[in-house]
């Protein structure tokens, strides 16, 4: 979760009062970025990584088709390129919330014009949601802020789609939102208005519309929010754009389940809908497949394999119905998803017939990962996936199907042999950044949900894929040793402990011989001195809870507690003298110093900004106490005296996470790169003079929404930052 950023106006007005409780002089120059730092953006190749939660094949053109994401917006299928195309990296820090794609629509009549609804969270926290329209296939936006919210990261992420363009008539599209009811534009996504004679009740608490679905010229919507009891639904229909009815005949068996997806068969006129008795992709347990002719209103029941079968070893095979598609080429001719179906493993099940029989997918298919490694799993044989809800197949080839999964889009041309289809596509949530000054690697990532990899190359998914030994699912620490960068260490959740380290620059990994009991539940950001003896491990569960830090000095083989280490900071090595580690205290604005090599802590300034865990120490590297503090919106401060004081640099009235690089030539002090900003917007910026100006280096195309953990140079290469985005991957930038 990721907090809106307060209005400058507020922001100035809070880091006034912040700055006088520094009581210290600030800057003299003045930090103001110039524009025109021509840069070349790219994705470090990871490929995928994030739960893809749509595909979506254009139904008149052959090889267009677009993917939507849960945190990292919209792509567009280049069929020549045999790549996807980000739509929405134009969002900025302000529109972080927008990079959740609720839905998707296309308009069958006029191949250009494509509409994304928008809004990562519906909570009252988050912002609302906002439906872009293009004319260009998304090549260009026109935007319509909406008044109510939008949740693409929530439960139900998987279904839909919830946005339609009307089949009677492309100015007039349609939005499902979740405890808004029923929107509709007329003209083409400009304006919405809530639909009054919208049967449903919204819940402001549930599902609402989770689907919406042209049937010839009628639409059904289908509703989450059903629970059972007599005269509810959970499919209605419209056939004239206005009144909107229950569809009758529903079986009582899915009167309390939660429609997921819906396909139209055009050549018999049925309308195929998957259930599950939850909206997932998490918590389903039984599920559905049933379809209705639309010409007689008769419902059948088609489903594949029911759930609550009892499995080899007793156990109950448990699982919901979710992504469905119908083969516009072939008449009855089907393919639906299982989803979590975590004993037996997801599977497609694919008909020719109407439903009357079924085949899984997933019994003769010849998996091909070497292009995206990391699906190996650490050595795991892939399987065929999990979290299915976003599936297709194309309208121009009946054996092409591509379907997503909670880390990935896999792809056939022939129903057997399946890869990855996911090259351009990249939703990593990024935690942690090394670029190490030697070896084979420029880049070690610690990322969410997919741990930590070495990068041997910028344009290639790691060929390890994920380190083991242990492997890791979340990465919460990261750190190299600055005298000894042969010696990395790492943490996260991992299934052989919590903890690792690597004497090869981060190549191969042995977990640490011990760990301290609270690092099983919390495990947290760590640290290493410059010479790599000594270790600071700090502790923090997924709930706030902060617990002490604790010490190992033997390659963490025992541990101790530190009792003067605040609770909950990121240990800061200092990269010159590996007696000193630094730890700020974001509860008080405490700076604590450590020059006995972690044993114990004493606070040195204070009255710095507090109230905020993100806040970020940053040491500049091949220097003993010259540190850096990013302190939000109250501003970028400076120490030379190893933390006794700060200074505020001046011009810099926000800075959300700092990092350093390579010095530009003939410059005496390394590059620094910031996310921050210096006049109105939130940007990525550069200075070589020590932050007495700064240079802007993305612009207003590139800028990934909230880019605010991580950010670091390159030191072999000037110019050259690798930026860590909240679904968008690793950006890496480098002067053009």
């Amino acid at each position: 979760m990721r907090t809106p950023r307060p209005s400058r106006r507020a922001v100035l007005a809070g880091s006034a009062a912040a700055a006088a409780l520094t009581a210290v002089p600030a800057l003299g120059s003045r930090a103001v970025a110039a524009e025109g730092a021509a840069y070349r953006w790219r994705n470090v190749v990871i490929g995928g990584t994030g739960f893809v939660t749509g595909v979506l094949f254009h139904p008149a053109v052959r090889g267009l088709a677009y993917a939507r994401t849960d945190i990292g917006g919209a792509y567009r299928w280049d069929d020549r390129a045999a790549r996807w195309t980000p739509l929405t990296d134009h969002l900025g820090w302000d529109d972080w919330n927008l990079l959740g794609v609720e839905a998707l629509a296309v308009d069958p009549a006029h191949p250009g014009r494509l509409y994304a609804a928008l809004g990562t969270y519906a909570q009252s926290w988050a912002g609302n949601g906002a439906v872009l329209r293009s004319e260009d296939r998304g090549a260009t936006w026109t935007r319509t802020d909406l008044p109510v919210k939008l949740g693409a990261n929530e439960d139900g992420r998987g279904t839909g789609e919830r946005l339609l363009v009307d089949p009677r008539d492309s100015d007039t599209l349609w939005l499902g939102t979740r405890h808004d009811g029923l929107l509709r534009s007329t003209d083409r996504g400009a304006t919405w208005a809530a639909v009054s004679g919208f049967p449903a009740t919204a819940n402001p608490s549930g599902q609402g519309i989770t689907f919406l679905v042209a049937a010839g010229r009628a639409v059904y919507a289908g509703w989450g929010d059903g629970d059972g009891t007599s005269g509810t639904a959970n499919l209605y229909r419209t056939a004239d754009g206005t009144t909107w009815q229950a569809v009758p005949g529903q079986s009582s068996g899915t009167a309390a389940k939660v429609p997921v997806r819906a396909a139209y068969d055009t050549h018999t006129r049925e309308l195929y809908v998957t259930y599950a008795n939850a909206p997932g992709p998490n918590g389903q347990s039984d599920g559905s497949v049933h379809k209705l002719r639309t010409t007689s209103g008769k419902w059948t029941d088609v489903t594949p394999v029911g759930p609550g079968g009892t499995r080899p070893d007793g156990s109950v095979d448990t699982f919901g119905y979710g992504g469905i598609a119908v083969d516009a080429r072939r008449a009855g001719t089907v393919v639906v998803s299982t989803n979590n179906r975590w004993a037996d493993v997801d599977t497609l099940f694919r008909t020719t017939d109407g439903g009357r029989t079924w085949t899984s997918l997933k019994d003769a298919a010849v998996f091909d990962v070497s292009e995206t490694p990391f699906l190996n799993w650490g050595g795991v044989k892939p399987k065929f996936g999990w979290w299915i809800q976003a599936l297709a197949v194309d309208p121009y080839d009946s054996k092409h199907v591509v379907y997503g999964t909670g880390a990935t889009l896999y792809g056939t041309r022939d129903l057997r042999h399946w890869a990855p289809r996911i090259r351009g596509l990249e939703e990593t949530a990024v935690r942690q950044l090394i670029s190490p000054p030697a070896g084979e690697a420029h880049l070690i990532s610690g990322l969410g949900d997919i741990g930590v990899m070495y990068h041997e190359r910028l344009t290639a998914s790691p060929s390890r894929g994920m380190a083991t030994n242990p492997v890791f699912g979340s990465a919460t620490g990261l750190a190299q040793a600055a005298a000894r960068p042969a010696y990395v260490v790492r943490a996260g959740w991992g299934d052989n402990g919590n903890g690792a380290h690597s004497g090869d620059g981060g190549r191969t990994w042995a977990p640490f011989a011990a760990q301290p009991d609270i690092a099983k539940d919390a495990p947290g950001p760590i640290a290493t001195n410059a010479d790599g003896s000594t270790l600071l491990w700090s502790f923090v569960h997924w709930d706030g809870t902060k617990y002490p830090a604790h010490r190992s000095a033997d390659n963490g083989t025992t541990w101790s507690e530190i009792s003067s280490f605040p609770k909950g900071a990121t240990p800061v090595a200092d990269p010159a003298d590996p007696t000193l580690f630094y730890a700020y205290d974001t509860d008080t604005g405490t700076l604590y110093v450590s020059t006995d090599s972690g044993l114990s802590f004493t606070a040195r300034a204070t009255g710095l900004p507090a109230g905020d865990s993100q806040f970020k120490v940053v040491a500049a590297p091949g220097r003993s106490g010259d540190l850096w503090l990013s302190a939000k919106w109250n501003g970028l401060y400076r120490s030379t005296d190893g933390g006794v004081t700060f200074t505020k640099v001046a011009g810099c009235w926000a800075s959300y996470t700092l990092g350093f690089g390579r010095a530009a030539p003939g410059a005496g002090y390394p590059a620094i790169y910031q996310v921050g900003s210096t006049e109105t917007i939130t940007a990525v910026l550069r200075s070589d003079d020590e932050a007495r100006t700064w240079v802007r280096i993305n612009d207003d195309a590139h800028q990934w929404g909230w880019t605010g953990e991580v950010i670091v140079g390159d030191p072999r290469v000037h110019g050259r930052v690798y930026l860590a985005t909240n679904g968008r991957g690793i950006q890496y930038g480098e002067p053009s």
